[in-house]
């Protein structure tokens, strides 16, 4: 298990996981919904195929790469 993570996400923050998770593969990208703890963090996280998971310790999550936007 990697150890806890040092990264804090914020709501509505773009995410991605960082490794299999139920429902979810990983780099599979998502949003933060909900952000709870003050010693232990914990995420909400609405993915993009539909699977949303709480209680998500910051270490099954990254950053995910900003999305380009197509210029027509």
């Amino acid at each position: 298990m990697p150890p806890v993570a040092d990264t804090e996400f914020s709501q509505r923050d773009r995410v991605e996981a960082t490794q299999d998770l139920a429902g979810v593969p990983e780099g599979t990208p998502g949003r933060v919904m909900t952000v709870v703890g003050l010693t232990w963090v914990r995420y909400r996280v609405h993915f993009d195929n539909g699977v949303e998971l709480s209680v998500l310790d910051g270490r099954y999550l990254r950053s995910a790469p900003k999305k380009k936007h197509a210029h027509t």
